[in-house]
């Protein structure tokens, strides 16, 4: 990456998604939140970011907020659901 990489995954609760802005593009993970649970419905990386870990970034940098906050997670993303499966020490924020 050329250095304008902004590395801070920011929640953007007016478009509920939480947001990547990496060499001018922003990847997402949208969610909906209810009683102590968010759900994760999409996670969208531009094409121009692909193959560069950014997705996985992402991911991780909300799930780190996510636990911050106390919240459950029901990943009905399959990327997000992927990233947990392969990540053990996210796996206790699965809501059961």
């Amino acid at each position: 990456m050329d250095g304008s990489e902004n590395d801070a995954v920011i929640k953007n609760p007016g478009r509920q998604r939480y947001e990547l802005a990496v060499d001018g593009h922003i990847a997402a993970t949208y969610y909906e939140k209810a009683d102590g649970t968010i759900t994760f419905v999409h996670t969208e990386v531009p094409p121009e970011l692909g193959g560069k870990g950014i997705g996985s970034k992402l991911v991780r940098g909300a799930l780190d907020q996510v636990r911050a906050e106390g919240l459950k997670v029901i990943a009905q993303c399959p990327f997000v659901k992927a990233f947990i499966e392969k990540h053990a020490d996210y796996q206790d924020l699965l809501k059961a």
